[in-house]
């Protein structure tokens, strides 16, 4: 039976009865069709559907310190889970608020539902200066969304939410901005309306295409796969390919689709001097769910193999970074297992090409190690414990991850390598409290410099509130690192601005009652990390870079042009 609105009453609904407001039936579809987690900030304007949620209590509801906070944790819990993450605002400013971090999440592709509201309907986009009104707010939405849906009243209800989350999880996909004004949350609809969890949709690609690429495989000797993001669902038909015969190469979002112990497997390592001469030995590459950025093709000027073919669900990528012979428009997963179909069981290629790969990723991690002078003990003790212990491994944007935290840090799952792709600082904090609470397994560990951290140090209380399984490490060298590099690299060391007041770190986390250790010899540093893991809850470890000093060679930003940058 349909909704249908009777009054704008704020009395809570009486769902055995039949009566219910719509903020009890969206907190009743939201629990129905699997969400247990739910981040955000509380609000006049969303009051009337967390009040329904704490009332129901099948939901858990994070209170993060900021919407920019909540954004980012609800990104990382989807990327950790596979499924929905939801945030949830206030309108106006509040949205605005969580606006980059969402930019993120788009950037990502990260399936999240973003429930914010809107003014009453009556003032709503009429420049009427009702609290909290911005009349142009869907507007700014659409700029960070995949897609904006409006919810008009409780008739409406069932189906503005199936649409924003059938939205958000159908591929290519990414985050979805619902806006539910607050006199239709106050709302009371009548009768009872049966949920059905909406179901994601993927695009097929034809028979035709499938065919052409098969045969174009079967003559390769050399063929690579490279796979993105888009491609962390198919790991079952990757490694297949693997197997037949092709090399893996992967971006960074995409590590682990297929394991990184496979001796043909590339992993992140694509841009580097060694996998140049790689692509360049090639006769195919088919590219899985990437847009190929500019970050790990030297600004898209690095040559690739041909024929160059490409696998996206996102009809839109075709060709748009690198021109290609094929476009293949489909699911990543559905696309290589009907390949897979038309190609035999082993196929006629270079017995040498694993050996091949797997010279050249040891060539390019040596090379690595030369970059990191004393922070390879630092590299190493993360390596030996992130994939091994199964731990998700979430980065901030800084020179420790734009080195080592992107590439050598090996992870055991596609969904436990978790960053800031967009190139955002500051994301790491509120990151990893989400990835944390995604994660049924171990800790999550957290990369993050002093900077950065700063712009979300108020989520590390959230942290403390939520008792997140986590362990900080966090890389202090009083100052933005990676701008000061690039300043004595581009601007003859005329460092403006680059040098930052932190706080004494140790003192902080005594303030919020999270336990603290620091680390001044490198020696010291696997130690502290192995008892931050074994101790109950957040913990934050301080790495102390001005008492161990530089790394070998100065990491300066990626690359500026066709050179690209030496790691």
């Amino acid at each position: 039976m349909l909704l249908a609105t009777i009054d704008d009453t704020e009395t809570p609904g009486d769902t055995a009865a039949g009566i219910e407001t719509v903020g009890d039936f969206i907190a009743r579809f939201l629990a129905e069709i699997g969400v247990t987690t739910i981040f955000g900030v509380i609000s006049i304007h969303n009051m009337p559907i967390l009040d329904a949620v704490a009332r129901q209590g099948k939901i858990r509801f994070v209170p993060a310190r900021g919407e920019a906070g909540a954004m980012n944790m609800a990104d990382a819990y989807a990327r950790v889970t596979g499924g929905l993450g939801v945030c949830m605002t206030s309108t106006g400013t509040a949205a605005g608020n969580a606006a980059g971090a969402q930019a993120e999440a788009l950037t990502a592709g990260s399936p999240v539902l973003h429930i914010t509201t809107q003014v009453d309907r009556e003032f709503a986009d009429r420049d009427r200066a009702a609290i909290h009104d911005v009349p142009r707010q869907p507007e700014m939405l659409r700029g960070v969304s995949k897609a904006v849906f409006r919810m008009w009243d409780a008739n409406g209800a069932i189906g503005a939410l199936t649409a924003a989350v059938s939205a958000a999880l159908s591929a290519p996909t990414g985050p979805v901005s619902l806006e539910i004004p607050v006199d239709v949350q106050r709302s009371t609809a009548h009768g009872t309306t049966r949920i059905h969890a909406p179901r994601a949709t993927r695009p097929i690609a034809s028979d035709a295409v499938l065919d052409e690429i098969a045969e174009l495989v079967k003559k390769a000797r050399r063929p690579l796969l490279w796979l993105g993001g888009g491609a962390r669902g198919a790991g079952a038909p990757a490694t297949e390919l693997l197997k037949r015969g092709f090399g893996v190469v992967t971006s960074t979002n995409g590590r682990a689709t297929v394991s990184e112990e496979e001796p043909g497997n590339l992993g992140a390592f694509n841009m580097t001097p060694e996998a140049a001469e790689l692509y360049a030995s090639s006769d195919l590459m088919i590219v899985v769910g990437s847009r190929l950025r500019g970050n790990e093709t030297r600004n898209n000027q690095m040559p690739l193999p041909r024929p160059l073919i490409q696998i996206d669900a996102d009809a839109g990528q075709g060709g748009r970074n690198y021109p290609v012979e094929i476009f293949a428009h489909g699911d990543a997963t559905d696309t290589l297992r009907r390949l897979l179909d038309r190609l035999p069981a082993k196929l006629d290629t270079d017995p040498n090409l694993p050996f091949d790969i797997a010279r050249t990723r040891v060539q390019s991690e040596g090379r690595m190690r030369n970059v990191l002078g004393p922070y390879a003990g630092v590299a190493e003790a993360l390596t030996e414990r992130v994939a091994a212990g199964r731990h998700p491994w979430v980065r901030d944007v800084t020179i420790s991850n734009s080195t080592f935290g992107n590439r050598y840090v090996r992870i055991a799952d596609p969904r436990h390598g978790v960053h800031a792709l967009g190139g955002g600082i500051g994301q790491g904090v509120a990151m990893g409290v989400g990835a944390a609470l995604g994660s049924s397994g171990p800790k999550a560990i957290t990369l993050l410099g002093d900077g950065g951290t700063m712009l979300g140090l108020a989520e590390m209380i959230t942290a403390v509130d939520e008792n997140a399984p986590l362990v900080y490490v966090l890389m202090n060298d009083q100052a933005y690192g990676v701008i000061q590099n690039i300043q004595d690299a581009q601007y003859d060391s005329r460092r403006h601005f680059s040098k930052v007041a932190v706080p004494e770190f140790p003192t902080f986390c005594r303030a919020i009652g999270m336990p603290h250790t620091i680390v001044r010899s490198v020696e010291d540093f696997p130690a502290a990390l192995d008892a931050a893991l074994a101790a109950d809850g957040p913990q934050v470890v301080e790495v102390d870079m001005v008492a161990i000093g530089p790394f070998a060679e100065s990491f300066s930003g990626p690359p500026a042009g066709a050179a690209g940058n030496k790691v």
